[in-house]
């Protein structure tokens, strides 16, 4: 910025813009990106990746916006791991301005997680259905998170062709390589039961790291299945990162952001997730969860 502001006999500081001893521009950050010629850059996008000679060239992305978000699809209840009930979190997903919610309880036989079997699942399918009767304003999705096994099968095939929404996750077997894990994560979105992979790399900022994933495959695999890669709001994870996302979108994967919440409070936390995307210079139509209720029900094939 400052260099161009040399090329146009401009001085730009900390204090604005100057000509001379004059200040010509710096009441606000826009008047200054315009006297130099540039579309506004916002600040999430300010990394040196290629925004000044976009913004020079009027080919900046128009980036997610904030409220942007029509639903999650990732949450959790008491049926599993998550602190309220059903309703509950579809009344508090409502006060956000959501049109539908999809309850992603852990099909898992991981027992920390209180992981629902086939007929709890099933039980669950059948309450959500008679909640869907009584609730105005808002859908609930008949969902669940299953675990991604090391082969990469997933458990239950005949009740998941029953929901509406699958997040296929890792949960465990971390110390794979790099092809197994890829492998494992092919496998599942080959399955064609898989609408979301969660949280794609299995980061935990601070305990664990990414795992070591050839993301040239894993990106091909997402476009040829049409498998949305998430991006996890949750503060813990924010994974996909800024910069694998902005890959994955580069290589024309479609994402989901969802906030994983197993509380109200964490249904907030979708602002993280938007952020990053936003770094990743997503728009709007690069994420599935931007689509009204009638949309989405086209897109997942919801009756």
């Amino acid at each position: 910025m400052r260099k161009l502001a040399i090329d146009h006999g401009f001085m730009l500081n900390e204090y604005g813009l100057f000509k001379g001893d004059k200040q010509i521009a710096g009441r606000t950050e826009e008047e200054v990106f315009s006297r130099l010629g540039l579309d506004y850059i916002p600040p999430e996008i300010r990394e040196d990746r290629g925004e000044i000679t976009a913004a020079m060239n009027h080919h900046l992305p128009d980036l997610l916006p904030y409220d942007a978000i029509r639903g999650d699809l990732q949450v959790h209840t008491q049926w599993s791991d998550g602190q309220q009930t059903i309703e509950e979190m579809a009344h508090a997903a409502k006060k956000l301005g959501y049109e539908y919610i999809a309850i992603t309880d852990h099909y898992s036989k991981m027992p920390i997680v209180n992981g629902l079997n086939e007929q709890r699942l099933r039980s669950q399918i059948a309450e959500i259905d008679k909640l869907n009767d009584k609730l105005d304003g808002i859908r609930v999705l008949k969902g669940a998170e299953v675990d991604i096994a090391s082969d990469g099968t997933l458990s239950g095939a005949g009740v998941l062709k029953e929901l509406d929404v699958v997040v296929a996750s890792i949960h465990g077997t971390f110390k794979q390589d790099k092809k197994e894990m890829t492998r494992r994560l092919v496998t599942a979105m080959e399955s064609g039961l898989v609408n979301v992979i969660g949280h794609p790399t299995g980061r935990k900022i601070n305990q664990k790291k990414s795992s070591d994933v050839e993301l040239d495959e894993l990106f091909e695999t997402s476009n040829r299945t049409g498998t949305y890669l998430e991006i996890n709001a949750s503060p813990q994870r924010l994974d996909l990162n800024d910069g694998t996302a902005a890959l994955a979108l580069k290589a024309g994967c479609k994402l989901a952001v969802d906030t994983d919440a197993h509380n109200f409070e964490e249904l907030k936390n979708i602002r993280f997730g938007i952020g990053v995307a936003r770094r990743a210079w997503a728009k709007r139509s690069d994420v599935i969860n931007t689509q009204s209720w009638e949309e989405l029900r086209g897109t997942l094939h919801v009756s």
